[in-house]
């Protein structure tokens, strides 16, 4: 689940916001399972918030670019 932000930049627009769409379920799937028994490694939700961030940031800065 953990993205570096070398990888980040190299990725286009469009894959961008497929993995943030598909990064933004397994946060909510995963923050559900750990509601109801906790998960065996729960910063596992840390990184995945944080590669969120990640691409949000990334995606906003080549918006302003354009």
């Amino acid at each position: 689940f953990k993205m570096k932000q070398k990888e980040v930049i190299e990725m286009s627009i469009d894959e961008l916001n497929e993995k943030l769409t598909s990064f933004k379920k397994d946060l909510s799937e995963m923050k559900m399972t750990h509601a109801v028994s906790p998960i065996e490694n729960p910063l596992q939700i840390r990184n995945i918030r944080r590669t969120i961030a990640r691409i949000n940031s990334e995606l906003s800065k080549r918006n302003q670019e354009q």
